[in-house]
């Protein structure tokens, strides 16, 4: 790959090391969730307002990242979000009081959210692109994965505090890597596509948007404006968002559906929705190079996988059986898996080159509402109607996700 014979290696290693964490991050939350609950003697609806809080500095980070960008650049603003994350988690790690322990999160959220944002945008503008940012998101993959496991096996003698300890020494390093590592600014002008993937237009006689502006036009009202006057910036964020809520509900719900709908004993169901993470963390290693390989663009390779996402929850849900259910959750997750970093690699082709880090950061926010949103309705539903809808559901999302995505490439601007 072209990137890794030029000084830029060491940024991107550094990047997916960066993403391991984030994955480690989210993965431990689940497993600590009782050793929480129990040590502060609350509820689970009142554990969940930790979730809200987090969410909300995710996406404060989001509509932040480019600003933050522009004034400090890409070492600095890297350094604070890793900053910020070291200095929430060894606040956890002393066992704060409840309340503390509840505001603490929009620290944490706002940390990996300026982390993520960040680093999509950096990769975004590198050559390989598209194959960068699915290897990215596929590290956050390989972190969720090992997360459960690291966080369980600590729980078997030590107390839920050391988890975040653990993961504050873990941050150090790599804050020390942002500082050592990362250019001040962004590489504009480094390449802004992957030439393999982006061979021609998405459609031959595709128009320039009118949103696309020339980079030396300047954006009034800021950049946080400029980019929601943006309908492809736009269009690409509620993309995300259905793209989260569909990944999560499956993830969240898929349990129960394989327990209740197919008969599943706890453990197979448990490890077919292990199936489910490891087919989303191998899809993003493996579909982008094969689709390079063949030639597809972007575009193409993003309908690919969502016809495949389709064709999978139909599966899933129409034929009965262990057998089958792993095979459909498995696909699901495999193709589901480059979705996310591939929009995130499109956003150059949708907005100016200043505002693409704005860009990433209000799509990477926004994939929260949905995140968060898309699971609850999807719970609710099951639980009124039966948890046999979460199929249903999801070939209607990825459906809607495909209507969404051909009004995004037809405002991509033409290679």
């Amino acid at each position: 790959m072209p990137v890794f014979d030029s000084p830029r290696r060491a940024p991107v290693v550094l990047a997916y090391a960066t993403f391991v964490l984030a994955g480690l991050n989210a993965g431990v939350g689940g497993v600590l969730l009782p050793a929480l609950i129990g040590d502060y003697g609350v509820d689970m609806t009142t554990i969940g307002i930790t979730f809200f809080v987090s969410s909300a500095g995710f996406m404060l980070a989001g509509s932040a990242t480019g600003p933050l960008l522009e004034r400090l650049g890409t070492r600095l603003a890297l350094t604070v979000g890793g900053g910020l994350y070291v200095v929430a988690t060894l606040y956890m790690a002393t066992r704060p009081p409840f309340v503390a322990f509840v505001a603490v999160q929009l620290l944490v959220g706002y940390g990996i959210g300026v982390l993520e944002s960040v680093l999509n945008a950096y990769l975004a503008e590198l050559p390989s692109a598209t194959t960068l940012l699915n290897r990215l998101h596929a590290f956050f993959g390989v972190g969720a994965l090992l997360g459960p496991l690291t966080a369980a096996w600590m729980l078997t003698f030590l107390p839920w505090t050391a988890v975040w300890l653990v993961l504050a020494v873990a941050c150090l390093p790599l804050v020390a890597g942002f500082l050592m590592a990362y250019p001040r600014r962004s590489p504009a002008g480094a390449g802004t596509a992957e030439p393999p993937v982006k061979a021609g237009p998405p459609y031959p006689d595709a128009p320039v948007p009118p949103t696309v502006l020339a980079d030396s036009e300047p954006e009034r009202g800021g950049l946080l404006t400029a980019v929601m006057r943006s309908p492809a910036v736009v269009l690409a964020s509620v993309f995300l968002a259905v793209y989260v809520g569909l990944e999560i509900s499956v993830g969240n719900w898929g349990f129960t559906f394989l327990v209740e709908e197919h008969a599943q004993t706890g453990l197979t169901a448990g490890y077919i929705s292990s199936g489910y993470w490891l087919g989303l963390t191998l899809g993003r290693f493996l579909i982008s190079p094969v689709a390079t390989r063949m030639g597809l663009t972007a575009a193409g390779m993003t309908y690919a996988c969502l016809a495949g996402v389709t064709a999978s929850a139909v599966l899933t849900w129409a034929a009965p059986g262990a057998v089958v259910a792993t095979a459909g959750f498995f696909l699901l997750g495999f193709f589901l898996g480059p979705i996310f970093p591939t929009a995130m690699a499109v956003v150059p082709d949708l907005t100016t080159t200043r505002l693409v880090p704005t860009a990433i950061g209000i799509m990477n926010g926004v994939s929260v509402i949905g995140g968060a949103a898309l699971p609850w309705l999807t719970g609710a539903i099951g639980q009124s109607v039966g948890i046999w809808t979460l199929m249903p559901s999801a070939v209607l999302l990825a459906l809607l996700q495909l209507a969404l995505w051909r009004m995004i490439v037809a405002r991509m601007t033409p290679a």
